[in-house]
């Protein structure tokens, strides 16, 4: 079954720190590349970050230097550290590659 899972989300205080993780089956992460959105209520879905299937990272200017993108080959699986989050950073959060979308994990946080 092909499919992107995430988890890892929560609600947490502003200053706090969360990684996400995107499990993938029917495609290879090492092979491709995978990337993180969020929508926040009421806005458009958003790009934050990609990482190709060289291992290049890109990042939104809005998370630059408190999000990092990474991968594990082994368990097939890309995560999102996100670090010194502020309320402004709520929003549920997918992961996509080329097969589609995930169902997402929700992000909260507090002031």
């Amino acid at each position: 079954q092909v499919q992107l899972v995430e988890s890892g989300g929560g609600l947490v205080q502003a200053g706090g720190s969360l990684r996400l993780s995107c499990a993938a089956s029917g495609i290879i992460v090492s092979s491709n590349a995978l990337g993180w959105y969020r929508q926040a209520p009421g806005k458009q879905r958003e790009w934050v970050a990609t990482v190709s299937s060289s291992g290049t990272t890109n990042y939104a200017d809005s998370v630059k230097g408190r999000i990092t993108i990474s991968r594990d080959n082994a368990e097939n699986t890309v995560y999102l550290q996100l670090n010194s989050l502020k309320p402004e950073d709520t929003a549920v959060y997918y992961c996509t590659a080329w097969i589609g979308w995930g169902r997402g994990t929700q992000v909260t946080v507090s002031s």
